[in-house]
């Protein structure tokens, strides 16, 4: 049979992001410090502030270790230490020095912050239960309004794409903020991605206006990660 007769094959390859895309890589900051009722966390502009916890500091080393090898454009953390902490070590091995993105700052819980939202989740408060039902922060008593809190996330993570298209950025922030990002890329409810694992690894491709999500929750990298058998 000539070569000029062989059927066309069409074979199944690996996903490649489109030209001028960006690829952001989300991450959750290491663990902080336990919220304590005789010790609120410090504020930053009316945000609770808490440091790693040493776990979170050995978590942020794993993160590093994970992404050392990796071409990065930039770091991006928040103006929350527990973002910059979990940022130093891959800062350093990469000589790159990381750059605040205020609009992928936590969502503001209102009266809930320096540490009570821990304590009222914990406790089942009749609050946190309607949060979580209805999916809206802003069920807490001064809360950020939801609408705001996801208008800024998606303002910001268009904005640093456009700046970085063709590339791949570091983002580290917080899991209220990479469970919005990825509600919006995907069209889920608004919890569904909600309490990605501390020292996690999320993936978005975006271009313009489009996000594709690529990677949820890996935390290959981590001490604990070793799958358990499937029962």
């Amino acid at each position: 049979m000539d070569e000029r007769d062989e059927p066309t094959e069409y074979r199944q390859t690996r996903y490649e992001a489109p030209p001028g895309a960006a690829d952001v890589l989300l991450i959750r900051h290491g663990a902080s410090a336990p919220a304590r009722p005789d010790r609120p966390f410090p504020l930053v502009n009316g945000q609770g502030d808490p440091e790693l916890a040493p776990e979170g500091r050995e978590q942020a080393e794993r993160v590093a270790e994970r992404l050392a090898g990796e071409d990065l454009d930039a770091i991006y953390v928040t103006p929350l230490r527990r973002t910059e902490e979990t940022a130093g070590p891959l800062a350093r091995r990469l000589g790159l020095r990381p750059k605040v993105e205020d609009g992928l700052r936590e969502v503001h819980l209102g009266e809930w912050e320096g540490g009570l939202f821990r304590k009222m989740v914990a406790e089942n408060d009749p609050v946190a239960q309607r949060m979580y039902a209805e999916e809206r922060w802003d069920v807490i008593p001064g809360a950020e309004d939801s609408e705001a809190f996801a208008a800024r996330v998606e303002e910001s993570l268009t904005r640093l794409a456009a700046a970085h298209a063709g590339g791949r950025i570091a983002v580290f922030t917080h899991g209220g903020v990479i469970a919005q990002a990825l509600a919006s890329a995907t069209g889920a409810r608004p919890f569904a991605f909600l309490a990605p694992d501390n020292g996690s690894i999320s993936r978005l491709v975006r271009l313009g206006g489009l996000a594709s999500l690529r990677g949820f929750n890996d935390v290959s990298h981590l001490e604990w990660s070793a799958p358990a058998p499937l029962t």
